[in-house]
């Protein structure tokens, strides 16, 4: 069975028993050429392409990172699922997911 992720606090037709937190998060550094793509990109306006795929990947290796932690507890869905970006240093940004771990009963 694939695990349900959604953010709402329920899930239609089920009663939840909660296993508690999950999270799974993932640090990542953009490279050379991405910046220089980006520069250039800045100065005429517009989508910064690499960095838009660069958020993309990171959000699907914590959300996989989260699936598993949620898995190793014997989980059926992850409710209130969320995320969390933040900068940790000139260059690199973390993604954080989140969520509460359910079992159905």
């Amino acid at each position: 069975m694939k695990m349900i992720i959604t953010t709402t606090e329920s899930i239609t037709g089920k009663n939840l028993e909660m296993l508690g937190l999950v999270k799974g998060n993932v640090v990542r550094a953009k490279h050379i050429g991405r910046d220089i793509a980006a520069g250039f990109q800045s100065i005429v306006g517009g989508e910064l392409q690499g960095y838009t795929e660069l958020m993309s990947e990171a959000r699907s290796i914590a959300t996989e990172r989260m699936v598993t932690e949620a898995m190793n507890m014997r989980a059926d869905a992850v409710i209130c699922a969320r995320y969390v970006t933040a900068s940790v240093s000139q260059g690199a940004c973390e993604v954080m997911a989140y969520g509460t771990a359910v079992k159905f009963v």
